[in-house]
């Protein structure tokens, strides 16, 4: 399904983008040497609850999983790429940290992802790798407005990923966001201009380049859920909740705080 919303819906989906933002923007404050990734769970749930708004992680239950997820944020380490549950691991000096967050409010759902390093001691490599994702990101946030279609979004973002030394794996991307967090069209992280869905105002896209350091391939831990680079190589993930507005695009997931 593809969901066109109604202004009225997109002043919503401005809220839970904030809220989405915010709730990262403090986690990522919180994070560091020893905080444990439970901790940061239960953080996020802390905070959901309080703004009377609903995971959209909680109960989710897709086919490739073994059950629903049963936590509030994703937590990928080092060499975790997506789907990263939640455990008992205290974070160490170094570590290179994702956090993913899809949040609902008042029916509309948005969803972002921020990765960085904890403590002092990040390798020149690990920056580049979150670099390029976030530069990623706004190349393809560059190329989506009214009439341009989905292929030019992925286009911009596989250029951006191949010419950082790359390779890009298409199994997981950006998509759809509306009334539910995962939607239609499917936003590939490579891809051909002038290809796919043609964008309209008051569609809605969570866009989020990804990658491994030297593999695009990956297995799945025994949780079921998180996904790890095939070599053990560090991986790093950018994501934006837009909306297609008129005159262009409108990043919906910015903090309102720094």
């Amino acid at each position: 399904m593809i969901q066109i919303l109604s202004p009225r819906e997109v002043d919503r989906a401005r809220v839970a983008g904030a809220l989405v933002a915010d709730i990262l923007q403090t986690l990522k404050t919180r994070s560091r040497v020893g905080t444990n990734l439970r901790e940061i769970d239960r953080w996020t749930q802390e905070m959901i609850v309080k703004a009377g708004a609903r995971s959209c992680y909680v109960d989710y239950a897709p086919s490739f999983a073994p059950g629903r997820f049963g936590h509030y944020i994703c937590t990928a380490v080092n060499d975790a790429v997506l789907h990263g549950m939640p455990h008992d691991y205290a974070l160490a000096d170094g570590d290179l940290l994702t956090l993913d967050l899809a949040v609902s409010k008042d029916g509309i759902a948005a969803d972002a992802a921020i990765s960085f390093v904890i403590g002092g001691s990040a390798t020149v490599s690990d920056l580049a790798l979150i670099e390029a994702t976030e530069h990623a990101l706004a190349a393809g946030i560059a190329a989506a407005r009214p009439g341009a279609r989905i292929g030019d979004i992925s286009s911009a973002i596989g250029e951006v990923l191949l010419s950082a030394g790359f390779t890009v794996n298409t199994d997981f991307g950006g998509h759809g966001i509306g009334s539910t967090m995962h939607q239609d069209p499917h936003v590939a992280n490579v891809g051909r201009p002038g290809r796919g869905y043609r964008l309209r105002p008051g569609l809605l896209l969570a866009l989020e380049p990804w990658v491994m350091a030297d593999t695009d391939e990956f297995v799945t831990d025994a949780d079921g859920w998180t996904l790890r680079s095939a070599t053990g190589a560090r991986a790093a993930h950018s994501e934006h909740t837009i909306a297609i507005t008129d005159r262009g695009c409108e990043i919906l997931t910015l903090p309102t705080r720094a």
